[in-house]
């Protein structure tokens, strides 16, 4: 928990994007049609592009830098930090945390085992001494604190995360807590009058407000996209609202329309906006013949996507130009929505 800490980890060249304090609550807008806007009522909203898992406009500037930052180094990382991404992803299973919170290891050391804040935070998840205290860790020189330990620290973090989503139940307020202390997440809460991180995140330390931006760029590098971690709690009860009108709202195909398509396994971060008007395909159409598309590939799954048979031929010879417009427009700000500089 990385209090205070001040370390070549702690500022990025890019915009914060502070937000306003004046700023509000945004109302989940529907339109009409079932689905219900992450964002309010500032932006048009297309029932075809549902918009799972999307990047908060509030975020963008600062996500699109850090990306260009660390994005070399955390593709190297990948390679040489699997086996210790491989043991967090146990040890968060194992204590009903999503396995994407291994990112707050990342970007709180980088997966640095020795780094040591200013503040006295020590190891791959910079725990306090207070806090190796509470969980039963050694502290000493050397290899003799516990907090250097990735099995061990690991336990640790996971019983400190787990005490802050019971505080907080938001995962990005968890985020700002480890950072910050709970106290000052506390405070934010009661000076803005709302539990939502974009609203609060300007009663925050600056520092604290870029770790929370730190922890979704992470999670869009590695990730390729956003995920459930990365949405406040009442994003992540909207965004469950559209899954569910989703997948009730499709109608069994008829064999007359099966024996008219094809199937083709795919995996990755696409949008099914993004590969219908590509094949000039109706949005709706293409809804109907690939329910839950983008819920399953956001879980890293493979779909088995069906196309009209006219139409296969064509995928395949756009396959990478339409998987590269995909991504490109995951990290697009939503049309209509400017994207204000701090």
């Amino acid at each position: 928990m990385s209090f205070g800490y001040d370390n070549n980890l702690s500022g990025i060249a890019g915009n914060d994007n502070e937000g306003d304090k004046n700023s509000k609550d945004s109302a989940a807008a529907t339109n009409g049609k079932g689905f219900k806007s992450l964002f309010g009522d500032k932006q048009d909203y297309d029932a075809a592009n549902p918009g799972f898992f999307r990047l908060n406009p509030k975020a963008v500037a600062f996500v699109e830098s850090y990306i260009k930052q660390e994005s070399e180094e955390f593709g190297k990382m990948k390679e040489w930090g699997k086996t210790y991404f491989d043991l967090y992803d146990r040890i968060l299973t194992e204590n009903n945390i999503p396995v994407e919170m291994k990112y707050l290891s990342v970007i709180e050391s980088h997966l640095r085992r020795t780094l040591i804040s200013s503040a006295g935070a020590v190891g791959p998840w910079q725990l306090m001494p207070d806090e190796a205290k509470r969980y039963k860790l050694k502290t000493g020189r050397g290899t003799n604190d516990e907090r250097t330990d990735f099995t061990k620290s690991t336990y640790a973090a996971c019983k400190l995360i787990n005490e802050l989503y019971t505080e907080f139940g938001d995962w990005l307020l968890v985020v700002a807590a480890y950072n910050g202390g709970v106290g000052r997440v506390k405070q934010a809460i009661r000076k803005s009058g709302s539990r939502d991180f974009w609203v609060l995140q300007s009663y925050l330390p600056e520092q604290t407000r870029k770790h929370v931006k730190k922890f979704i760029g992470a999670h869009y590098i590695f990730e390729g996209g956003g995920g459930w971690t990365t949405l406040t709690a009442a994003e992540t009860l909207i965004q469950k609202d559209n899954i569910a009108y989703l997948m009730g709202s499709q109608q069994k195909l008829s064999d007359t329309v099966l024996s008219a398509t094809s199937v083709i396994s795919v995996s990755g971060k696409y949008s099914a906006s993004v590969i219908a008007k590509a094949l000039t395909i109706d949005p709706t159409e293409f809804k109907k013949l690939n329910p839950g598309f983008e819920k399953k590939l956001s879980q890293g799954e493979a779909y088995e996507m069906r196309l009209p048979s006219e139409k296969m031929d064509e995928f395949k010879s756009k396959k990478k130009a339409i998987l590269q417009e995909c991504i490109d427009l995951l990290l697009a700000p939503p049309a209509n929505t400017p994207v204000v500089k701090a």
